[in-house]
């Protein structure tokens, strides 16, 4: 597998993981707020037929890509002896269990039974089951912690209100597990852009230190190459070359007044 760096060097800063969707993440709430959620949750969906099946299928073989992808590039890392988050090690050390929930969601989906679950007419899940985005509730109020008692009263405080047919009721375990994958497509996505930018950052630092003691002349014209390279800096980037040029020669202050700048 390329290294890093050398993935680094040979791509552009605009990686297509950089800018994805937030985590499912909301408020957290105890079961009785749960129960609230369900009811209030249950008078906002309106439903109707537009939408495909293959938009949910669509999504899950997106989620699958990315979820390879950053296991490809935490993998890179760890072989370059690169620092990664728990989260990262947890993934790399469970990515085989997430790959038969896929497998799993995969098998269990077909589109004639999408195809018979009510779909929701607007909202952010416009077009989609109704019943995933009670899943995706689910996971964001629970931070993707589920409880049976939480899970449960959930469910039967929306259908006080709004009574989902035997086919969602069946399908919410299913749904639950696509959740998860989305959040965990999200969380990976956001993870490995930060490993990214600390590589970058590790990169130019050491790049700049080559330049500062060999040929201080261009110095300038490397800390330009950054700039032109890194237009917006991420608190990964700023902090790790911070760490790495801390106490460096004097010669380096160019850069760090540069990331000053920037910062102010």
């Amino acid at each position: 597998m390329v290294s890093i760096r050398k993935w680094f060097r040979h791509q552009p800063v605009r990686h297509p993981l950089r800018g994805a969707e937030l985590p499912l993440r909301a408020a957290l709430f105890s079961t009785e707020q749960m129960k609230q959620h369900g009811k209030t949750l249950a008078g906002t969906h309106q439903v109707g037929r537009r939408g495909s099946p293959a938009q949910l299928l669509q999504r899950l073989e997106d989620n699958e890509s990315v979820l390879t992808e950053v296991y490809q590039l935490l993998t890179a890392a760890v072989q370059t002896r690169r620092r990664v988050a728990p989260a990262g090690e947890w993934l790399l050390d469970n990515f085989y269990l997430i790959e038969e929930q896929i497998a799993t969601a995969q098998r269990y989906l077909p589109n004639a039974y999408i195809l018979e679950l009510p779909r929701l007419m607007d909202g952010p899940s416009a077009g989609l089951p109704r019943v995933y985005d009670i899943a995706l509730e689910i996971v964001s109020h629970s931070d993707g912690q589920l409880h049976m008692e939480a899970l449960t009263g959930f469910v039967g405080a929306y259908q006080t209100v709004t009574v989902l047919n035997l086919g969602e009721l069946w399908a919410i375990p299913i749904m639950l597990r696509l959740a998860l994958i989305e959040n965990l497509r999200r969380v990976g996505a956001t993870m490995v852009v930060g490993t990214i930018d600390r590589i970058s950052a590790d990169y130019w630092a050491d790049r700049l230190t080559k330049v500062a003691e060999e040929k201080p002349a261009r110095l300038v014209a490397v800390v330009g190459d950054m700039v032109r390279s890194i237009p917006a800096m991420s608190s990964s980037f700023v902090a790790e070359f911070a760490r790495r040029l801390q106490g460096k020669s004097s010669a380096l202050g160019l850069p760090v007044r540069w990331v000053e700048q920037q910062l102010s």
